[in-house]
């Protein structure tokens, strides 16, 4: 797959991500949101996932039991790995690994 496509296909999940976490969660990722309209969806993931801490959205799917639907679990779905750097997707597990979520360096 093409990197624009699969880089489409990475924008959409990060749409589902914000339509399940206010549905599912009732929080409401503005910022988020923002972000992806003035980053795009792949730089906003980066940049949540290089963070020196997790950010809002990421505490309140914790909070909510739903680090599945967290920017970092999804850098570590098979289909999306090829997006991020070896580093980011080792930062990425070691934060759900943090926070309790277990077995996260390969999430399907």
């Amino acid at each position: 797959m093409a990197d624009a496509q699969l880089e489409g296909r990475f924008a959409e999940a990060m749409v589902l991500i914000y339509e399940r976490a206010k549905r599912e969660c009732h929080y409401n990722a503005t910022r988020f949101v923002q972000m992806i309209g003035d980053h795009g969806a792949l730089q906003t993931a980066k940049l949540s996932i290089s963070a020196d801490h997790p950010s809002d959205g990421f505490t309140a799917l914790w909070e909510c039991k739903r680090l599945d639907l967290t920017v970092e679990a999804h850098a570590l779905k098979d289909e999306f790995r090829g997006l991020f750097t070896d580093e980011e997707l080792v930062v990425a597990g070691e934060r759900l690994k943090q926070y309790g979520r277990p077995n996260s360096a390969k999430l399907v």
